[in-house]
């Protein structure tokens, strides 16, 4: 287990940087993950960012890119543009929760 520090608060993470408590991100802390990625966030990632928490939240799993699209409105394009090389796997990270099962 590794210890990184967003917005001021110690995070507990794997040793990929994914979050284990999902429930201590916070919308400050998206940017400075982000900001990794070279990824300046604006409304149409926080959008994403909140389908893809509300969905985990809702379900008690990540959605897939299938249902982002279908459930969430996201076309699979946006998700490409907005979230480079690896969307789904960027979004969750940025998102505070786990790393897909999809994504190696």
């Amino acid at each position: 287990m590794a210890v990184k520090t967003f917005a001021g608060v110690e995070i507990e993470v794997n040793d990929e940087g994914y979050f284990l408590k999902h429930e201590n991100w916070n919308k400050e802390m998206a940017q400075e993950i982000a900001e990794e990625f070279d990824i300046n966030l604006t409304d149409e990632h926080i959008k994403i960012l909140s389908f893809l928490r509300s969905d985990f939240e809702s379900k008690g799993s990540l959605p897939t890119m299938r249902r982002m699209k279908k459930v969430g409105g996201i076309p699979t394009k946006d998700l490409y543009r907005l979230f480079p090389d690896g969307p789904l796997k960027k979004a969750c990270k940025i998102a505070g929760l786990t790393k897909p099962a999809s994504c190696i």
